[in-house]
Formats: C-alpha cells, structure tokens, sequence
C-alpha cells in the first residue's frame, strides 16, 4: 500500500525497542518525525503481513527469512516492483555467464592500479576512483581527462570476452559535489548541512552532483554518509549531518532522491541522475574512542535506533547500493557480519541493491587477507571493493566459487542484483559516457545556478555562538581589515575529501570557480564604497573599523582527522594572540571558525566580539559575506538560520557531548544558534581545558627536532649500544653519530644528524608499540620533513620495525640542501616484513658510512603531502 512514494514501517511490536532509551515523550516524537520525514500520506502495511502483500505489485525484489525474534530494526517496504523484463534480461545474461564472468562483475579496482587494458582481459564489473586516484596520477586533471578515461573502461568492459561485453560501472567520491574534479560546485560539508535543518536543500545539493558527476562520466556516487557521529575526535566527524539520528534520518532519503531521482517515477536514474551509495553500513560513528575502523561496542537496539537511523529512509527511496562499514559492530567486523548484512540489511529491511565493500575492507574480516576473502562476500557483501588488490581478489573468489566455498546461489544472488541496477542505469543503452546527455558539458560544472544553491547552503549553515552588543551585521561602507590563515585559504574552507584524499596539496588555481572569504567579503564591500584590506598576520598601517579574523583546522579525512583532545591547535596559540591583538588595539573583532567538528575555543570565543561556527563551506565564500555584512544601504541581507547539529564542547575533554545523554552539560547544546533578533550577550567562558600534561598527536611521531608525546629518540653506535636521548639534550654525540639543534621553521626546531661509522642508527619509538594496521590500508605514509646537508658515501636505509628499505636511489633524487618532504608509503614496510599491528620502532635511520642530514619531523601524511615518494623497493 502505497501513495506518492515509498513508505517504510516501523512495526507497532518493535517500536519501542526501536526507540529505546528514550522517555516516553521523546519516542514518540521520534516516531513522528522519522514518518513526517517520509511524507507519508497513508497507512502503513507492514510487508509480509498478509498473503496480498506476497502478490502486491510493490512487492521487494528479495524474499530472505525474517528473524523470529522481534527485531530491533524496523522493516521497510522497498520501492521498487519487480520489472518482468529486466527480470527476462538477466536470467538469459546470467543463463550465457561463464564463472569467471561472474566473479567479474563482483570486483572493484581503483584506476590508480587498474587499466582499461585488464578490464577487457578480466571482464570486471566496476571501478572507482579513490581520493588519490586521477587520470594520469595528477590531482588536477582537466575534466576531459576524466571524461576520456571514462570512456576508455566503458568501451574496455563492452570489448572485454571474459565479461561477455556486460557495461561497467564507474564509482566516485561525490561527497560535497563533484569534489573531484576541478572547476566543480563544492557544497559544505555534511556537518554544515546539517545546521540548516533543510530537507529540501538537501534534495537540491543531490541533484546538482548527479548532474555534474554525469557531465565528468561517472554514473556512481558514494554518498550520502548517514553515519551519527557520537565522539567528535573521530576524524570523520565533518561527514555526519549530525550527532542526532533524527536529523540524519530526515535527510538521508531526500539526498538519495536528489542523487537518483524519485523512485518510480520517469526521471528515476535518468541520465542526469546517478547511482547513490549509502553508507558506511553501519556503526561507523560509534566506535570508542572516535577511533576510525575501530569497534563499536553498544547493543544491537542502540546499533540500530542510532547509528541505523538514516538507513530506512534511504532504503525507502530506493537507494541503489550500500557501503559496508570498516568498523567492528561487538568485536565483528562488518564486512564480515552476515547477521546485519543479510537479517537486518536484506531481510529485515528488504533492501533491493547491492552491497559493495570499503576500500579492502574485507582483508579486516577474520581469517581473511587482502588477496583473499570468501567470508565477506558469504555474509552478504555483494561487490568487493579491492583498489590495488583486486587481481588477487578476483583469483581467490573464482577458486572459491569454483570449489563451493562460495555457493553457486550466492553468487547468482550477487551478480543479479548488481545487473539489476546496472539496467536500471540504462548503462546496457550501449552509448559511452561522453554520448550521454550530459556527457562533456563541462559548462555544467560550477554553473552559476549550481553555485547559487552552494551559496544558499553556506549561508544557511552558518552558526552565530556569539554577538556582544549586536557588532553583527557589519556596514560594508566602512574600512575592513581580513586577518588569519583561513580567510583566503581554499584548501581550509573546503576540507578534506576536495580534489585530493586529505584535501591537502592543492593551489588557489585549482578552484577557479569559487570565491574565498575574503573575496566574497572584498567584492561586496568595494561594490558599497568601502575597503578591504587583507593581511594574514593581522598587521595594518590604517587602522580598520573592525576585522574579520578567518582561522580554524588544516584539511583532512580519514586516519589523519583522528585527534586525541578537542583542544583547538593544543600548544599552539597564534589565533589565539593574534584576536587579542587586534582586540587590544581596540578593533571590533568578528571570528570565523573553520571547522570539521565542535572544538573547545572558549579563549578565542571570550577575545572576539562576534564568533561564527562557519564549518566547512565548500566554494562559495561570499556565502558568508552575505551574512555578516549589511547591504550598501545599511539593511540586513540574511540573517543567520544555522543550528548546532552537534553539541559544542565546554571543555577539551568532552568527547562524548550528545543530545539525550545523562549528565548532558554542554558549553553550547544541540540546536543552538543566535540571530539578529535574538539581542542577547554571551558572558565569559571557562577557560579551564580539562587537559593535564603533554597530549599527543595522532599520526605525529617527532615535530619541530623533539620526539612527540609517548615516543622517544634513541640514538645506537656502531656496536649496538643504545642511548635514549632527552628532548633537551642537544648537542650530544656517541661514537658515530652526533646530534645538534638546527633551524628549519622557528630557532632550533629541527636536528641535524650527523652519521660518521658503519652500523650508527637514530630511531624513533614509541613508548609502546604502534597499531597503523588501519592507515597502511590506502595511500598513508611515513613523511619526514628533511635537508640532506652532503650526499651519503655508503648504503641508507629506512626502517620500521623488522623491516628495512634500501634509499640510495630515491635520496639521489633528493636536492641537496632544501628541506623537502619525502614519504614512504606504510604498505611498503608491511611488504617488507614489518608487524603493522605492533610497530616499534616506527622509524629507524642507518647508514654504513658517512651521512650528513637535518631532520624536524616525522609524521603520517597522504601521497600528496610528500615532496617525493619512495617507491617500495627504495627507488
């Protein structure tokens, strides 16, 4: 039963375990707005609850057991009726198939280690393009680049026997836009999103990517996260919509209708639209600690009432596949939990696409490696997504399949479902990715249209913590000083995720459709007569009327995102002075705050007179002129609209600060926002941060010449004995190799090495071993910061661990006397015997000779961040 779309149940027996937890008033204020997000219009009728409901048109495509037991999650009917002829089309495909041609289409590869010549030879089903992974290796290539690769591997996959001419299909990181891709429309970030409380926003955000992912050649979209972010260290964190699974669920299933159309109706996966992939299913927000890929240690209710919360609307609207999640749920790793891929995700909730894995998300799965996993795809993972892997992982699944440790039915199952979309996708039309409707209508990207919605979103998400005596709206007509490292700064306004992995390395040229805050601000108020004056460091020679100070968090995603306090720049306080400064100079000083998550900047917030959680806003940072500045004749343009989605921390500690938690005690709660109306001051904040002694960094090992928190340096002679040296023991030496304080950055920030005798090594260790199993599962390295003083006479190596590589030939590639990044990927040391999962050392420096270097830090980084990369076998 059915009217203007899809409906999904929660049963009247599983709805209080559903919302468990809750006060009576509060779940049933859950329930109404999980339904009013729906629009439903009518009844529901639960799926299988009748004998019609077997017979009825909307039937699900799928028909799994359900648990006998209640179940905590909720059963949704699935859109989408069997299509009799599609139905006609697979089974004579899958009739001709070969094994090999089926285990083809079950196999992802990253176009970084794949090339349209082994699609044709192997037949595989899909590939993707990972945050690091570009037509040519160049973060920057045109979007013809793009659009030509495209249709190399779609004419590959039609010419290829093995795949028996089956169409593939090509899968993108579009989780802010096309944010790939230079010139593209980037949108805020979820976190951003999610602060304006605008379901139809989100629909419109969706349909702009689907159009502009198509005109670029890609026919996938690895969005939306629903993920319900609960401990803010999670580097993450910027990818959930918000801490609230009401929130999340209310706009999970308009982004996937923005992204594919609306079910059933004639648009549905048109050629403007693209496949959605919900994710990471599931839990993926909740693991202790905020750690990524880490356990999420909680009862299957909350599992589900939480962190499940996005997923039914999703499902509902027909969303096309489902990203299984890196994360354990218990102890058990998702990829390999067959209870919620298959009871919950298909059985339970009826969901009709197919599962694809994370990025050799499988190898974490219990007895399993990178090369080889048939328990994942047994528990219910459809598609494996195996970037740099997928030749081993195409082999083991045949021999599995083969051998009937993969069933016959799986696989058929498997294959079925991913063909079913690819039909719906129209990808069988036979026309390549360039001859599609908007395919090369590059005009399209960053489409002024387009960019006026990213506008709307940046001026929506926007959150007003604080506005003494009302300094908000600024007159555009006066004399503005822009100060701080973010007000002209692409790269810190778009975070992570942004045509590169880490959204680091990139250059002011990349983004040419896009204003920064400064120039949004400039623009605006030249155009009414005043003037504004740019100067990062805060400095001026006419002194302003007031300043806009734009400071907050470098790029980054995943693994290097993971943070150990909520301390904003710990140790470090030049934002903080350089607001004082000006405030000293008595300037009105207005804050904007670039951020991927709440963070404990009570000093910042009490020094400014005015302070603006702007997120991260994408491209367009005249959004955010918009709001602050009045219009030339002294009205108000926008007023702010933005709500907290997550709670704002009142101390450095305070990890964990959800709405509905006992003890809730936050500096600003859940929904929060001022306006210009609202008139009130805010008083003074603590300025106690919680913390006690020297925090650590995460990913960080050795900055500015001095090992970090909970790591040592050592220092070995040429016979083996050890020597520990003290942050503040510098010069030192011992037969061999002497140490000294060096300037790199600031005085004395880095150490020079000097190398005189076979056998001498300097380490880094930790004070116990290191677990980077999870970071060497991409493109994350060692990077050390370095100046080679005099060429190496004799044999270098770097180790890690057991393991040691050869570097003569890469450090003759190394400039002599300039400092320079040069990474080393951590897969190489894994390759060379090292322990990942209990790494100590985590770097060790040797040579057999005379060796003169300077070294000021050593830390993880992604491919773009190094200078020069190492290859694996030194080169």
């Amino acid at each position: 039963m059915m009217r203007n779309g899809p409906i999904y149940c929660i049963p009247k027996n599983h709805q209080d375990v559903f919302l468990a937890g809750t006060n009576a008033l509060k779940r049933r204020a859950i329930y109404l707005a999980l339904m009013m997000s729906l629009a439903l219009q009518t009844s529901c009728t639960e799926p299988n609850d009748s004998a019609d409901s077997k017979t009825s048109p909307t039937a699900p495509e799928v028909s799994q057991t359900l648990p006998a037991a209640p179940s905590p999650w909720p059963a949704v009917q699935w859109p989408l009726a069997t299509d009799p002829a599609i139905e006609q089309r697979i089974d004579a495909l899958i009739k001709d198939m070969s094994v090999e041609a089926k285990v083809g289409q079950t196999v992802q590869g990253d176009i970084g280690s794949i090339t349209p010549e082994d699609v044709r030879q192997f037949g595989l089903g899909s590939i993707l393009a990972g945050g690091n992974s570009d037509p040519g290796g160049r973060y920057d290539a045109s979007p013809a680049q793009w659009l030509a690769l495209a249709d190399a591997f779609y004419a590959a996959s039609l010419d290829s026997k093995a795949g028996q001419g089956i169409p593939i299909v090509f899968g993108i990181d579009a989780v802010h836009g096309q944010s790939n891709i230079v010139g593209a429309t980037l949108f805020p970030h979820n976190i951003g999103l999610g602060a304006t409380r605008n379901v139809e926003l989100m629909r419109r955000i969706g349909e702009i990517t689907a159009i502009e992912t198509r005109a670029t050649g890609m026919e996938w979209a690895f969005a939306p996260t629903v993920a319900v972010p609960q401990e803010d260290r999670w580097g993450r964190t910027y990818e959930g919509y918000s801490e609230s699974p009401e929130v999340v669920a209310s706009f999970s299933a308009a982004v996937v209708e923005g992204l594919q159309g609306k079910a059933n109706s004639p648009g549905f996966l048109g050629a403007d639209r693209v496949m959605a992939s919900v994710k990471h299913f599931v839990g993926d927000g909740g693991t202790t600690g905020g750690k990524d890929q880490g356990d999420t240690a909680v009862s299957e209710q909350e599992l589900a009432r939480v962190h499940g919360a996005g997923y039914p609307p999703a499902i509902a609207a027909g969303a096309q596949s489902v990203m299984a999640s890196f994360n354990s749920f218990n102890g058990v790793k998702m990829h390999g939990h067959e209870h919620l891929l298959k009871n919950a995700l298909k059985g339970q909730m009826q969901f009709g696409g197919f599962v694809v894995g994370d990025w050799n998300g499988h190898a974490q799965v219990a007895g399993c490696t990178n090369l080889s996993c048939p328990a994942s795809f047994n528990a219910g993972v459809d598609m494996f997504m195996a970037p740099d892997t997928w030749k081993g992982v195409y082999a083991s699944t045949l021999a599995a399949a083969k051998s009937g440790a993969i069933s016959a039915e799986r696989l058929d199952d498997a294959v079925r479902r991913i063909l079913r979309v690819k039909f719906r996708l129209g990808l069988f039309d036979g026309l390549a990715p360039s001859k599609r409707a908007l395919g090369g209508k590059f005009e399209l990207l960053g489409a002024a249209p387009h960019r006026a919605v990213a506008r709307q979103a940046v001026r929506e998400s926007l959150v007003l913590l604080k506005n003494n005596n009302a300094i908000l709206p600024l007159d555009p007509r006066k004399h503005v000083l822009v100060a701080g490292d973010g007000a002209n700064n692409m790269s810190k306004q778009a975070g992570g995720w942004t045509l590169s992995w880490q959204g680091s390395g990139t250059k002011r040229a990349d983004f040419p459709n896009a204003d920064t805050i400064f120039e949004g601000i400039a623009k605006q108020v030249k155009a009414a007569g005043g003037s504004a004056t740019l100067a990062v460091d805060g400095k001026f020679t006419h002194k302003p009327d007031y300043a806009i100070v734009g400071i907050g968090e470098d790029p980054y995603a995943e693994f290097q995102g993971d943070i150990s306090t909520l301390a904003y720049k710990a140790g470090n306080d030049a934002d903080l002075n350089l607001i004082r400064k000006l405030s000293a100079s008595k300037i009105p000083v207005v804050v904007v705050f670039l951020s991927g998550r709440p963070l404990w900047v009570n000093r910042e917030i009490n020094a400014a007179d005015a302070f603006v959680a702007a997120w991260l806003p994408g491209s367009e940072g005249a959004g955010i002129a918009d709001v602050l500045l009045r219009s030339s004749k002294g009205d108000v343009q926008h007023d702010f609209k933005g709500k907290l989605s997550f709670s704002w921390p009142k101390t450095a500690v305070q990890y964990q600060n959800n709405v509905g938690q006992a003890n809730y005690d936050p500096q600003f709660a859940f929904g929060y926002g001022l306006t210009y109306a609202s008139q009130e001051n805010v008083g003074a904040l603590p300025e106690i941060s919680g913390l006690s002694g020297t925090q650590a960094t995460a990913g960080v090992y050795f900055q500015k010449g001095v090992s970090a928190a909970g790591m040592r340096v050592e220092l070995e002679d040429a016979k083996g004995t050890v020597s520990q040296l003290s942050n503040q023991t510098a010069p030192f030496a011992i037969p061999g190799i002497g140490i000294s304080q060096v300037d790199h950055q600031a005085q004395e920030d880095a150490r020079r090495l000097q190398f005189a005798s076979p056998g001498a090594a300097w380490s880094v260790h930790g004070s116990t071993p290191l677990d980077l199993t999870r970071e060497s599962n991409g493109d994350v390295m060692l990077v050390l910061t370095m100046k080679i003083n005099a060429k190496a006479s004799e044999p270098i190596t770097l180790g890690a661990g057991a393991a040691a590589i050869a570097m003569n030939v890469a450090l003759e590639k190394t400039p002599l006397q300039r400092w320079v990044k040069l990474g080393v990927p951590l897969k190489c040391f894994a390759e060379k015997g090292a322990n990942l999962g209990a790494l100590n050392p985590v770097l060790r420096i040797q040579t057999t000779g005379a060796w003169d270097l300077s070294l000021s830090s050593v830390s993880l980084g992604a491919q773009n961040e190094a200078e020069q990369v190492a290859r694996c076998d030194g080169s």
